[in-house]
């Protein structure tokens, strides 16, 4: 099979599609052929050399997938060959076969393109898990969502919305800014000229916020948040330090939490298993309702990665993009 690899730690030119092993699976495990593999900003850092991944997992990028299964290891039940799926992975998704523990898997829900549907694991388990698992995010709350255009923020608004809750988005274009209220956020805030510690002060204070920024916005975001707010981190674009006013958060009992999705354990109470099968429970129906759907920006063939890794770089990315295998046509 062919998989894009990393000659070296270093700028897009250095991914390469290969001719590499087919990977088997083992015990728990099950093989797709790969339609299509979602670009996440966790890609980047690995192809930087700054992002390994976790022990025991594929050294190839690819946090997310769609494609159809073609082989089940000992162990596995509820899948057959030839089912139409999309999977959140720890690594693999550039390749045009990747093996999954069956456990990560979900069927491609209904009415959704099964390209489109590589851009869904990885945002909606990011998303579900850190607004929902994390922060109880409940209806009638304000949830306040970073970089709302992105592929996380398209997701993370909608999922609020379905949830009755109110959001508000920041975004840092009028395109941008035009699809966070296409898809529910009102208002959404520009970054670059608004103030979205004032706007969600005149709301009433946000309840939870889901944060791709890190340092540079931790002391507005904890100006931003009601009483008993969640702050919830999942980037670090603005930087990984900032100072912290401890009496800030007391006054308000704030909270904090810093929660990555790729190193959890596959089982267990923080599982990547269990929040796929609350992403199937719960997610999944707001889809087949029309309450939740993938944004896709741009396609490219796979063989195309560091193209794709260059506009995401580049910035003004509305969306997901996704890089196609052959099978998608």
């Amino acid at each position: 099979m062919h998989a894009i690899t990393i000659r070296e730690a270093g700028e897009p030119d250095v991914l390469e599609w290969r001719e590499v092993s087919a990977p088997e699976p083992g015990p728990g495990e099950v093989a797709v052929d790969v339609t299509a593999a979602g670009v996440n900003r966790a890609d980047l850092a690995q192809r930087q050399g700054s992002y390994p991944p976790p022990e025991g997992a594929s050294e190839l990028l690819g946090l997310e997938c769609s494609g159809t299964v073609v082989e089940s290891g000992p162990g596995v039940t509820g899948w057959r060959p030839g089912d139409r799926v999309c999977a959140l992975l720890s690594g693999g998704g550039y390749a045009e076969r990747v093996v999954v523990p069956a456990t990560q898997l979900l069927p491609v829900p209904p009415g959704v393109d099964q390209v489109d549907a590589a851009g869904l694991p990885e945002v909606a388990c990011t998303v579900w898990s850190n607004i929902v698992h994390e922060a109880g995010l409940e209806p009638e709350q304000l949830l306040l969502v970073h970089g709302g255009s992105g592929g996380i923020g398209t997701c993370a608004i909608q999922l609020g919305r379905a949830l009755g809750a109110k959001v508000v988005a920041t975004a840092g274009s009028e395109d941008g800014l035009r699809l966070c209220e296409e898809l529910g956020a009102s208002p959404a805030v520009d970054y670059r000229e608004g103030d979205f510690v004032t706007e969600v002060k005149r709301l009433g204070g946000a309840n939870v916020i889901l944060d791709n920024m890190g340092g540079s916005y931790l002391d507005r975001n904890l100006s931003a948040l009601a009483t008993d707010g969640h702050l919830a981190v999942i980037g670090m674009q603005g930087g990984r330090k900032a100072e912290l006013d401890l009496g800030k958060m007391l006054v308000k009992r704030l909270r904090i939490s810093t929660l990555g999705l790729r190193g959890r354990p596959l089982e267990g109470p923080h599982g990547k298993a269990g929040i796929v099968h609350d992403v199937r429970q719960w997610v999944w129906p707001m889809i087949e309702r029309g309450e939740v759907r993938p944004v896709v920006w741009h396609r490219l063939p796979m063989r195309e990665a560091a193209r794709a890794h260059e506009l995401m770089e580049a910035g003004g990315v509305h969306g997901k993009i996704l890089l196609t295998t052959d099978r998608a046509e």
